[in-house]
This record gives structure tokens, C-alpha cells and sequence, in this order.
């Protein structure tokens, strides 16, 4: 039996589908979808497959630094 989708799951991978649109759709995010996005991912368990492991900490580093060039208003490599 398929397990529930929930709408979580579904704002999840909505706000993926739009990371993964194109290059600079990342950066257009807002600051509170992306602190959403960093919650339901942080939140949503990987431990059955390494490679989304590795996958799931790139976007939550990358999550980050945008959240504080946002937050700081400048990017951390001073650009």
C-alpha cells in the first residue's frame, strides 16, 4: 500500500520543483520559503538511501548561505 502523501509533502516538493527549475531560481526564493523549505527537509528522513543523504546536506549548506546573505544583506563572499 502507498503510503499518504501529506501537505507537507506536497509544499516540499513544490518548493524542490522550483530550486531545481533552473540555476537562478534558488535565488529568487523568498526568505520565508526558504526557511520552510530548510524545515520540511530537515524534517523528512533520508536514511535509507545515501546518495539523497548527501543530497539533502548540499541543499541544506546551500539553504543557509542564502538565508544569510538574505538576513545580512550581503553574500558571504563579499559580492
Amino acid at each position: 500500500m502507498a503510503p499518504d502523501i501529506t501537505k507537507e509533502d506536497m509544499e516540499r516538493v513544490r518548493l524542490l520543483n522550483k530550486v531545481s527549475g533552473s540555476r537562478h531560481a534558488f535565488n529568487q526564493l523568498t526568505l520565508q520559503e526558504l526557511k520552510r523549505l530548510q524545515h520540511l527537509v530537515e524534517k523528512k528522513d533520508y536514511s535509507h538511501d545515501k546518495k539523497a543523504r548527501k543530497s539533502k546536506a548540499k541543499l541544506l549548506k546551500n539553504i543557509n548561505a542564502r538565508i544569510y546573505e538574505l538576513e545580512e544583506g550581503r553574500s558571504i563572499w563579499g559580492v
